[in-house]
């Protein structure tokens, strides 16, 4: 297995436990509120879009468990429509998607680090 593709999958699990934990305990008022907390909400949510888009296409269809697309899109509508992007929707995405996502992006990283 490539290290980039290690190096991607760890990079992606950070930004997703990091926008996570930016969002426990806020609500979307205080996160707006709050121009650090919004604007480390964002890069935390670009940084896991840039990751997930720079991963190869045949690594996406060996683990098609995984949503790839998602952060991806995200990425590009912060990235290219920023001024207009919903707190609402960032925050019940880290809250109510992304432990999921993280979970099944660390089960793909635990079967390349040990395989069977």
């Amino acid at each position: 297995m490539p290290q980039r593709e290690l190096l991607l999958l760890a990079e992606m699990i950070d930004a997703a436990e990091q926008a996570q934990q930016l969002v426990r305990g806020r609500t979307v008022s205080g996160i707006e509120q709050d121009r650090q907390a919004r604007d480390a909400l964002l890069w935390n949510f670009t940084v896991l879009g840039e990751a997930a888009s720079q991963l190869s296409i045949e690594f996406k269809e060996a683990h098609p468990e995984v949503n790839w697309a998602r952060p991806s899109q995200l990425r590009n509508r912060i990235v290219h429509g920023y001024w207009s992007i919903d707190m609402g929707i960032l925050h019940s995405t880290a809250l109510d998607h992304l432990p999921d996502f993280v979970t099944a992006v660390k089960q793909v990283l635990g079967r390349l680090e040990c395989p069977r």
